[in-house]
């Protein structure tokens, strides 16, 4: 038997549970019953895996950076997926690249600013500013998104926070920003079963 912390073993649940959203959703995708908006997901997949490059690069502890890794895998894995069902893909407007460009600023900003903090509320806001391209085609449309996958995804950022040593913006944000997002992107995809028509 693997010899694995509480911590540990949280966040490889973690990342399965995710893990398991991710695959429904590329699932759907290659059937052409979820439209991923590509702008959305592309920033999605950016910024952690550039926080997980940057953070091991540096010597950080590789259990603490697995969910941020994971964070950015899937969503690159879904937008993959998008190229490979020409039916599946979201159309991008000038709404969708305006988003993308604030997330990207926040971004190049967030790897500029030499205070943590700050840089985690940056990247949060450029995560923020590119889901709202999904969230409004969610609320719009809301039979081109797969609402199992943001379960998973709201469950997955649950599940590690028993796992914070120390409840701080540095530890505590962005799993907290994510099980939120999920909820309110769970909520546009439900909200006419939820409130009636």
């Amino acid at each position: 038997m693997l010899n694995l912390s509480f911590v540990q073993w949280l966040v490889i649940l973690s990342a399965l549970v995710g893990s398991v959203g991710a695959l429904v959703y590329i699932r759907d995708t290659l059937l052409g019953r979820t439209k991923p908006n590509r702008v959305t997901w592309a920033m999605w997949a950016l910024a952690p895996l550039v926080g997980f490059s940057v953070s091991v690069a540096s010597g950080a502890d590789i259990w603490a950076n697995t969910r941020v890794f994971f964070a950015g895998f899937l969503p690159l894995l879904v937008l993959l997926t998008s190229f490979a069902n020409a039916q599946s893909y979201w159309k991008i407007t000038p709404f969708n690249w305006a988003c993308g460009s604030l997330s990207l600023a926040a971004l190049i900003v967030w790897q500029t600013v030499d205070a943590p903090k700050a840089a985690i509320l940056l990247a949060i806001a450029g995560d923020a500013f590119a889901a709202i391209p999904t969230l409004t085609k969610a609320w719009k449309f809301p039979e081109t998104e797969t609402g199992f996958f943001f379960v998973a995804s709201c469950l997955s950022s649950l599940l590690v926070l028993p796992a914070i040593p120390v409840w701080n913006i540095e530890n505590a944000a962005f799993p907290l920003y994510l099980a939120s997002m999920s909820i309110i992107v769970l909520f546009s995809i439900y909200r006419d079963r939820l409130i009636g028509s």
